[in-house]
């Protein structure tokens, strides 16, 4: 299905400061999408803004943080008073945390939960309904491949967060089917962007993980473009990325659990 008129689709990208956000908004604004860009840091928003206008896009810089848990409602008032309208919503903000669970921050831990979990399912909710009324729209959630492995220790949360947005968007991608309104799940492996200097693992991962097992955002960003216009309910980027997550689905948890279970002491966080 195709937009009901001859206007440029409109997108919603949280945590578009920077990363895979960043590089989705490029493509999007190649792809002749206009763009509501939303993070914490209203610098980074500015920057991308001035250079996707320079690209024919026009951008509308909302900053919020999704762990506050009004922000979604913020975010969705603040687009109706602006009369926009989202055509695609793109659930792209997440952090983590590698110290270990008793290591780590209860807020940190709650904070993780609202901007991965809580604000993705909030935000679909509020904008999917208008989506299915035009009879157009695209809802990309951007999980990882840790949402398909084993888990690990260390970022104990991590995993588990991104399989629980894998599910509710391939459950999601089930119920609007037929409506116009395509559900996607992204699931990257190891990305290079802030991510890892966020979380303070830069020099860590890039020594402990192969050059081959690293992807550019730039990359993701156009292979979750491409599986969400055709409507697949999951897509992993990376020939290996997707040998690994198939190896994860046959092997016995015990074993699978010892291969991966270290992952946060390689990195030597815990």
């Amino acid at each position: 299905m195709s937009l009901p008129s001859a206007r440029r689709p409109v997108v919603l990208i949280t945590g578009a400061s920077a990363g895979i956000g960043a590089a989705l908004a490029r493509v999007y604004a190649e792809k002749g999408w206009d763009l509501i860009l939303t993070a914490r840091r209203k610098g980074p928003l500015n920057e991308l803004a001035q250079e996707l206008t320079r690209s024919g896009a026009a951008s509308t810089i909302l900053v919020e943080d999704l762990a506050d848990a009004e922000a979604p409602r913020r975010l969705f008032d603040a687009v109706a008073e602006r009369g926009l309208n989202v055509d695609g919503l793109i659930n792209n903000a997440g952090f983590s945390r590698t110290a270990g669970f008793l290591n780590t921050d209860p807020a940190d831990h709650a904070a993780m939960i609202r901007v991965m979990l809580t604000a993705p399912i909030a935000l679909a909710r509020l904008f999917a309904p208008a989506m299915v009324e035009r009879g157009y729209g695209r809802i990309l959630n951007v999980a990882s491949l840790a949402g398909q492995m084993p888990a690990t220790g260390g970022d104990t949360l991590y995993g588990p967060i991104k399989s629980f947005l894998i599910k509710a968007s391939q459950g999601l991608h089930l119920e609007l089917a037929g409506t116009g309104v395509h559900v996607t799940a992204l699931c990257p492996g190891y990305t290079w962007t802030e991510f890892h200097d966020v979380n303070g693992t830069r020099a860590e991962v890039s020594s402990a993980y192969p050059a081959w097992m690293w992807q550019t955002a730039k990359h993701v960003a156009e292979v979750g473009y491409a599986a969400c216009e055709a409507n697949r309910p999951k897509v992993t980027p990376g020939v290996m990325n997707n040998v690994m997550a198939g190896l994860a689905k046959h092997l016995p948890d015990a074993l699978a659990l010892k291969m991966v279970g270290g992952h946060a002491k390689r990195l030597k966080r815990i």
